[in-house]
């Protein structure tokens, strides 16, 4: 870039046109600039490579930009249409060429550049022909460069003895110089070449043997590539030997204007040919059998004169001889038009929704009735079955009819590995069951049916009662259990029993033996809450509704409720709910279905642990770790009693027992914590370190002493009392119900229940 006031720099272009007075001369010697005075040189001599140019500008300092020239113009180009005259020798048919350019003048460093049009078939390179730079003045004046003085319409530039003649500029170039005080001509074009101007005649006159046809089909391959329009087709060829109705399915494709057909065939129709039809090509909409071989070619080609083995043919450019063959487009296709399928009369019946849309937004059809063809002669597979024979499954007899070599029975592997066991997950339904009958000895037998949803078999198991004449034991083996009143051998697969024929008060006839379920286990009961949608039994929300509908038209049910709460607490117990919900639904809800109510509007109590039962847990993992290292643990506890009384918060204790790394799990510590803190939030840690001492005291867990507190399958395994099998397991729990939140849930007023109550959590009734 020029320096600051000096000849060409763009500071002072910016002022406009420069004035300068010759004040001081330098002379450059081995790099220093030597001031000689006001006089040039030795004696008046200028000196060789001194520097004539002025120093200062006419113009005071402080009237420039503040900005410099490569930030003032930074982006500014000057743009000049150009072309300079180029001689051509040993060449008859030019003596010149007129080669048009453009000329670039950057003010931010006073650069310029220079590139040429490019044309077709002109024989030379083109593009730039002078790279970005600053270009010398012609001599004698090379020691400058060239500023934007020099450029303007009609004027001419030499850039390295090459001539060039400005004959226009662009309108930014324009405006820029008549800003600066420059008066810009207008433009003129260049003089045209004689040798192109006669090349381009000679081009027009000439015809090409093969002339190039311009077939766009990229555009409609971009935007239409894989839609495809699809109708379904039947034809009807009944009239001819041994014809019939053939249905087909009518592809378009939108990105090439092709079709194909494809026939839809039926089971055992008697055809073994492949579902192709018509591979994918232009269906000709009007077909007058097959053409000769060369009839249909693109071009015809005509027949000069020739004569034996020397012959000369030539194209017609004309197309005399082509055949004008239409095609079908999505134009012509619609529901209920018939297409002639090469002498084939396809009629189209229906569409599917992709084309119904495209046809909607392009062509604004909106009727797409479907045709129904039927002639009478549709076919129905001919299904052949065997009866059962003995061996294997049912669906291993029934695969062996339909192929030679029999395909294994494909079972359910999604529900497999959704129901199989996982870790503490075993997706086993136990019911406990009875048989009906009036034998009373057969009357009093208790069974256990578990039910796998992994695979849908039952397994019977009878626990044993001592002095009863009746081994326990296995009743049945697992396996899947034929639904009663099926032939021994059928002609289809039996049915089996299912999820949904299992749920308290259900009665299932299993190998000729009525068994009532009468109850189940807990996990049976969480489980089919969590997957209600394989129990009704056990959905909350359609039993809602069932009940909603009955109560809704029984006025004395809601009277009936707060009969039996006299004391008006809105909940009673679950006998109580039991027997009140029968005796208003009778058999519109099965028994299952109320236990799920009753479970759903229990009040949700938290359990609570005894302090004796946590301290013995706790020191089991302590003895199992074999851990006796208190010390740590006491001096860590009484560094941290700066009052010295030996209580701490909660928080701080939990804080030391990890610090040292006592092996108790987090649940553990954190029960043993909470039962251990009083009403100020503090512990005394001495009793936690009397609790953790296994050692020198002891603490054995506590050995439940009745039935209730043991599980519910557990206790029947182990009893001789007949009377403890016939109850429940909702009996033996005793919980409450409360009933009035239910009849709120069900839009049911009750005068009888107080407005306040809806949880019962703390009273002491529902902890019983």
């Amino acid at each position: 870039m020029a320096l600051p006031f000096l000849p060409g720099n763009t500071f002072d272009r910016k002022i406009g046109k420069d004035k300068f007075h010759l004040s001081h001369q330098f002379d450059k010697y081995n790099g220093v600039a030597m001031s000689t005075g006001t006089q040039l040189g030795v004696g008046g001599v200028p000196l060789p490579g001194e520097d004539l140019r002025p120093k200062n500008s006419v113009y005071p300092r402080g009237e420039g930009p503040d900005r410099p020239a490569w930030l003032a113009f930074d982006k500014q180009v000057l743009c000049f249409d150009a072309y300079f005259q180029e001689s051509i020798t040993e060449r008859p048919e030019e003596q010149y060429r007129i080669r048009i350019c453009r000329v670039y003048f950057y003010p931010e460093d006073d650069t310029v550049q220079v590139v040429e049009q490019r044309q077709n078939n002109v024989g030379f390179p083109q593009g730039t022909i002078l790279k970005r730079h600053r270009v010398p003045l012609p001599a004698p004046n090379d020691d400058r460069f060239y500023t934007y003085d020099q450029f303007n319409v009609g004027s001419e530039v030499s850039f390295y003895g090459r001539v060039y003649k400005l004959i226009d500029c662009d309108p930014f170039t324009r405006n820029f110089l008549t800003k600066l005080g420059v008066r810009v001509p207008p433009g003129f074009s260049a003089p045209e070449d004689p040798f192109l101007k006669h090349r381009q005649l000679a081009e027009g006159t000439q015809n090409p043997l093969r002339p190039y046809e311009r077939i766009d089909t990229l555009k409609q391959f971009i935007n239409h590539d894989t839609h495809v329009l699809r109708f379904w087709g039947v034809w009807d060829d009944s009239e001819s030997l041994y014809g019939d109705v053939r249905n087909f399915v009518i592809h378009y494709f939108l990105s090439d204007d092709t079709m194909e057909v494809r026939e839809v065939l039926p089971p055992n129709s008697g055809r073994d040919a492949p579902p192709t039809f018509l591979s994918r090509k232009k269906l000709p909409k009007d077909f007058e059998g097959l053409r000769l071989p060369g009839e249909t070619a693109p071009r015809t080609v005509l027949n000069v004169f020739g004569q034996l083995n020397k012959q000369r043919y030539i194209l017609d450019n004309l197309k005399t001889g082509a055949l004008n063959q239409k095609y079908y487009t999505d134009q012509d296709l619609a529901i209920g038009q018939l297409i002639n399928v090469f002498g084939r009369k396809v009629l189209l019946t229906d569409c599917d929704e992709f084309t119904k849309n495209y046809y909607r937004t392009k062509y604004g059809v909106q009727d797409f009735t479907p045709i129904s063809y039927k002639k009478g002669n549709d076919y129905k597979p001919l299904k052949q079955t065997y009866p059962y024979t003995g061996f294997g499954s049912e669906e291993d007899s029934l695969n062996s009819t339909k192929k030679l070599l029999a395909d294994p029975v494909k079972k359910d592997f999604n529900k497999f590995m959704g129901f199989d066991r996982q870790a503490l997950e075993s997706y086993i339904l136990r019911f406990m069951a009875k048989i009906m009958t009036k034998d009373p000895i057969q009357s009093q037998r208790r069974f256990v049916i578990s039910y796998f949803l992994a695979d849908d078999t039952i397994s019977i198991h009878e626990p044993v009662t001592r002095n009863s004449g009746i081994d326990g034991g296995k009743f049945l083996e697992r396996q899947r259990v034929k639904k009663p009143d099926q032939t021994r051998y059928p002609l289809e697969v039996s049915e089996y029993f299912g999820a949904s024929d299992f749920y308290v008060g259900a009665r299932v006839v299993i190998n000729g033996f009525d068994f009532y379920l009468y109850d189940a286990d807990e996990y049976a009961f969480k489980v089919m809450e969590m997957e209600a949608y394989l129990f009704p039994v056990a959905d909350q929300k359609l039993i809602m509704d069932k009940l909603r509908s009955v109560l809704s038209n029984s006025p004395d049910a809601v009277t009936q409720f707060g009969q039996h709460d006299p004391e008006h607490k809105g909940y009673f117990g679950f006998e109580t709910f039991f027997y009140l919900m029968k005796n208003l639904v009778g058999n519109r809800l099965v028994d299952h279905e109320i236990i799920t109510l009753a479970r759903f509007y229990a009040p949700k109590t938290m359990k609570e642990h005894d302090i004796y039962s946590l301290v013995a847990t706790a020191q089991e993992h302590l003895r199992k770790n074999n851990y006796e290292h208190l010390l740590p643990l006491k001096e860590n506890l009484i560094s941290r009693d700066r009052s010295g009384n030996a209580r701490l918060p909660a928080q701080e204790v939990r804080t030391a027992i990890r610090s040292v790394h006592v092996p108790i799990p987090d649940y553990l510590l954190n029960l043993l914590i909470a039962r251990m803190t009083q009403t100020d939030g503090t512990i005394d840690y001495n009793d936690i370190l009397d609790a953790l001492n296994w050692r020198q005291l002891p603490v054995a867990k506590p050995v439940p002493t009745s039935e209730h507190e043991s599980s519910d399958f557990a206790s029947t395994r182990h009893t001789d009392d007949a009377r403890i099998l016939d109850q429940t397991t909702h009996e033996r729990k005793k919980f409450n119900v409360q009933y009035s939140v239910m009849l709120s849930d069900l839009g049911l007023s009750n005068s009888y229940t107080k407005s306040s109550l809806g949880s019962c959590e703390n009273c002491d009734e529902c902890r019983k």
